[in-house]
């Protein structure tokens, strides 16, 4: 059987890989032997990435509230601790947003957390 060279689906498939090609430099967005490579990667990077960024967030809820606890005069990981032993069981996004929105409520937060650590 003879090879295809113009068929649609061989169209229709570089098509596809050149349009997700599209914005790369040089020939890696207009030769599909590169461009193919390029997708690939970029693909695998997107993958690992949508996973990482959870961690990023954590990183900077976690980052603003030592800034809010300090302000207290409290350390983070003292912070923590207080909430846990309080049984107080909100997570790191929302405790930051407090922290940056509503200082009032955040600062009584910190109060219970202090108070469970010294009872």
């Amino acid at each position: 059987m003879p090879r295809a060279v113009d068929g649609t689906k061989r169209k229709d498939h570089r098509k596809k890989i050149l349009k997700l090609a599209k914005g790369f430099r040089g020939r890696r967005s207009t030769n599909h032997k590169t461009a193919k490579d390029a997708v690939a990667k970029s693909l695998m990077y997107a993958y690992r990435d949508r996973r990482d960024r959870k961690a990023q967030f954590r990183r900077l809820w976690i980052v603003r509230l030592n800034a809010g606890c300090r302000a207290e005069g409290l350390s983070y990981s003292r912070f923590i601790e207080g909430l846990t032993k309080a049984n107080i069981t909100l997570d790191r996004k929302v405790l930051s947003n407090m922290a940056i929105n509503d200082a009032v409520a955040f600062k009584q937060v910190v109060e219970q957390a202090k108070a469970a650590l010294k009872a």
